[in-house]
């Protein structure tokens, strides 16, 4: 039987497609946040301790990026704290750890896509906590790989896919914001980019540690994205009518947390590993399609944080 493959925050959005997409001749243990809190340092260390996995993919994450400005304390908890955790235990048991961490470490006031070596200074307790976990998790295990990713989408979980959706069941016209430029990204390709680490990792014993950029193309406003939104959801009969999208600026839509209002993520070099963005546009028809198929029944996530 091959070494265990653990998956943290597996009912989340990202977990959920780590583990529909997991490879058959892996034994992978998939574990939701109500199954192992990864802000309990004793807990965290019984599980690795008893499963001795030689791969850890950490998709729970605090995701609510407008509760965290109320919530700093659990923001923190979960993607600082909770990361060092899972750190400090993998590298006592000697296993790597594929990290997902986010665009919003960025300020986003940068006109050139964001490398992996420019300066972070986050705008919002989201992207603190995210680059907090980040540095702990290099400072206490040597052996892992950070994925940042950005504008995550999938038929799990909360995302601005399903939220248009729903609005537009609801009303004739939307306002949504045309100044914020990011890079939508699935699920599934996160997903399908973890399992080919997990791979090259397995296979070989060792990957190009570091922090890499991992994201859909091309960048698109909010706005944009929400008009391929509604024309996809149409063609395949998701939507009977779309929507009337109104562009706005991001003062039109004050929120709790500021957002970056620009940040394109430059794709890292891992041509070898076949992990490279993919057309966002080509990823979210099968998301639709998805989204028009009763979901199966799972269980709830009790917790004050959401995963990936």
């Amino acid at each position: 039987m091959s070494a265990c493959t653990l998956v943290t925050g597996a009912q989340g959005q990202v977990g959920h497609a780590l583990m529909g997409q997991a490879p058959e001749h892996l034994q992978v243990t998939g574990l939701a946040s109500t199954e192992l809190d990864i802000r309990d340092p004793q807990a965290v260390e019984q599980c690795i301790a008893r499963l001795q996995p030689r791969l850890i993919i950490n998709a729970a994450a605090y995701t609510a990026v407008d509760k965290a400005e109320s919530d700093a304390a659990q923001a923190y908890a979960v993607n600082a704290e909770g990361v060092a955790n899972l750190a400090r235990s993998a590298a006592r048991h000697g296993a790597g750890v594929l990290h997902i961490s986010t665009d919003y470490v960025f300020a986003g006031d940068s006109p050139q896509p964001y490398r992996e070596d420019a300066p972070t200074a986050p705008i919002n307790v989201y992207g603190a906590s995210k680059l907090a976990g980040e540095q702990l998790l290099r400072e206490l295990c040597p052996q892992s790989l950070i994925l940042r990713t950005s504008w995550v989408f999938g038929s799990h979980g909360n995302n601005f896919v399903k939220t248009m959706l729903r609005l537009a069941r609801e009303r004739d016209e939307l306002s949504v914001v045309d100044d914020q430029l990011g890079c939508p990204t699935s699920a599934n390709s996160i997903a399908a980019a973890l399992w080919s680490l997990s791979a090259s990792y397995l296979a070989q014993g060792s990957l190009p540690w570091g922090i890499y950029h991992f994201s859909g193309q091309p960048a698109c406003s909010w706005h944009a994205f929400a008009l391929e939104i509604f024309r996809q959801a149409q063609a395949c009969g998701l939507l009977q009518k779309a929507p009337q999208v109104h562009p706005i600026a991001t003062q039109q839509y004050p929120t709790p947390a500021r957002r970056p209002p620009c940040s394109v993520l430059a794709p890292s070099a891992l041509p070898e590993l076949h992990v490279i963005g993919s057309d966002w546009r080509q990823q979210l028809g099968p998301t639709l399609i998805e989204l028009s198929t009763p979901p199966q029944p799972s269980p709830l996530n009790t917790y004050s944080f959401r995963d990936n």
